[in-house]
């Protein structure tokens, strides 16, 4: 398959990606709808979490991209693995998160990962990034107790910013004081095996919901 070139960066505060999108029949797209789910918010190209899904059947993931055709790059590949503890989701985080999951979605969300999220290193632009203290309230409205929330990014300022925003919110702890020094998955985003082969480091963190 030819590589899939799209725009780095999409403003996800501008009108194209405000609108909220409708949950899918999970029964359908799941095998087991009622396995424990792993939710990556900006999942890219999904190479991540069709590693995930491969290794831990056990498990269904469900990935988020602002990017539609990363998604249906995503699919595609889905479907040729014939992946059904896999799906991916067009949509902006911010604001189809609550709507994904309501009405009593079967999915039993018990991981969130965010990895390597768009930097936005302006000061007028970092308005636009992911986590922000709306999308970490309704995550906590989510997550059971015990459920747990792992942050990566390779830009240390974005990382802390991250952590800041979920250590802000009572509802989770974060489980150790410093970085982590591995991964705590099984697989590695593109971005991550890139940083990794640079001799960079990667900043990690995990917040659990109490």
């Amino acid at each position: 398959m030819a590589a899939v070139r799209v725009r780095q960066h999409v403003n996800p505060l501008s009108h194209k990606y405000r609108h909220t999108v409708e949950p899918p029949p999970w029964d359908a797209l799941y095998a087991r709808p009622t396995q424990p789910l792993h939710l990556d918010i900006g999942c890219a190209k999904g190479h991540f979490l069709r590693q995930m899904a491969a290794q831990q059947p056990e498990w269904n993931f469900l990935g988020l991209e602002i990017r539609e055709p990363l998604v249906s790059y995503a699919l595609k590949l889905r479907d040729e693995a014939d992946q059904r503890n896999l799906h991916f989701v067009f949509c902006n985080a911010n604001t189809s998160l609550k709507t994904l999951f309501q009405g009593g979605t079967p999915l039993p969300l018990q991981q969130v990962s965010i990895q390597f999220p768009d930097p936005w290193f302006k000061k007028r632009h970092q308005k636009r990034r992911v986590v922000q203290p709306e999308l970490v309230v309704q995550l906590a409205d989510l997550l059971p107790c015990g459920g747990r929330v792992v942050l990566q990014s390779d830009v240390e300022e974005v990382a802390q910013e991250m952590c800041d925003r979920f250590a802000e919110n009572a509802a989770f702890d974060r489980t150790t004081a410093e970085w982590l020094p591995q991964s705590p998955f099984p697989a590695e985003t593109e971005r991550e095996r890139l940083t990794l082969d640079k001799g960079l480091p990667v900043y990690r963190a995990i917040f659990q919901r109490v």
